[in-house]
């Protein structure tokens, strides 16, 4: 592993200028046509038993995971993001990994901008957020001096590197998530700073959070009583993520749910993200609750609602 970043390094944060002009095209980005795998490195969950200075530390991003394959984005499931044409004219033609990002608080707003088949002109208010190259081979530091060197070189003002930061030991890193998630972050990522690329989960990459979540599929519906009569009450799910040993795991979610939700509750088949804190002895997630329905690519007729950004984009 390489050595220990100097501290006046700590902190890298890449600023471009905006857009002076715009102008829409209809086009799609370049090869938006097949379907390829591409390896994908996946963060565990945060231990405390790391060495925190030893890690780079960005906030988590709540938006849509991306890969740039150097002629077109696709997401997790290497199934195409339909962006236009001059929003990724001038990415570099190498494979990047990155967050589709708008805004704090606003990932079904982001969904519903990039994950049309048709794009509009709101990617004007889209930032691809780059954290990894996954061609690269060098180390996590290594790996991050050349993002900054590649987004410098090139004059896109949708493209920029996730800002990266070390902090000294574990309470000031629950004091910074503290801090961003009273902001309206969702978490944080830790990079180990001599760590490579790898495909599938990494105990080098990490992510922390208030809380953890997962995903399931809804399997029933149950009736709800007192303020919920004849409304949904809470949902049958069956886990789908936490672990191979977890899968078919079954259990009810009855909250987080808005009134209008439980009017009309994610249908049967649904893939659903729910959150939870920690397991019961029994290895079922404790106070679940329903964060939102996960989406996919919509036709541009489809309308923008929580109950069709659903299926999967990853």
């Amino acid at each position: 592993m390489s050595s220990p970043i100097p501290l006046s390094g700590l902190l890298i944060i890449v600023l471009l200028s905006n857009a002076s002009g715009f102008c829409f095209a209809n086009e799609l980005s370049p090869s938006q046509t097949k379907k390829i795998y591409v390896s994908q490195q996946l963060a565990n969950v945060y231990q405390d038993d790391i060495t925190v200075q030893d890690y780079w530390i960005s906030e988590k991003l709540d938006g849509i995971r991306a890969r740039w394959n150097g002629s077109a984005l696709v997401t997790r499931n290497a199934n195409i993001i339909y962006a236009p044409a001059w929003f990724v004219k001038d990415f570099p033609p190498q494979t990047l990994d990155g967050e589709l990002w708008l805004a704090r608080n606003s990932f079904e707003k982001t969904a519903s901008i990039v994950l049309r088949k048709t794009p509009n002109s709101d990617w004007q208010n889209i930032t691809f957020m780059l954290f990894d190259l996954p061609e690269n081979t060098g180390t996590f530091s290594q790996r991050l001096i050349k993002m900054q060197l590649l987004v410098d070189a090139v004059t896109s003002p949708y493209l920029q590197v996730i800002p990266q930061f070390k902090l000294a030991n574990q309470k000031q890193l629950m004091l910074k998530l503290d801090t961003l998630v009273a902001q309206g972050a969702e978490g944080l990522m830790l990079n180990h700073h001599g760590a490579y690329y790898e495909d599938g989960r990494s105990a080098n990459l990490l992510k922390l959070k208030k809380h953890q979540d997962a995903e399931a599929r809804v399997i029933a519906h149950n009736s709800g009583k007192g303020k919920y009569k004849n409304m949904m009450g809470s949902m049958l799910v069956e886990l789908i993520e936490l672990g191979e040993s977890d899968r078919g795991l079954q259990f009810k979610i009855g909250s987080g749910f808005s009134d209008m939700q439980r009017q009309s509750p994610p249908s049967i088949g649904t893939i659903i993200t729910f959150k939870y804190y920690g397991l019961t002895a029994r290895g079922i997630p404790r106070f679940a609750s329903f964060l939102r329905i996960k989406p996919t690519v919509l036709d541009k007729k489809a309308v923008m609602t929580k109950s069709n950004i659903q299926k999967t984009y990853y």
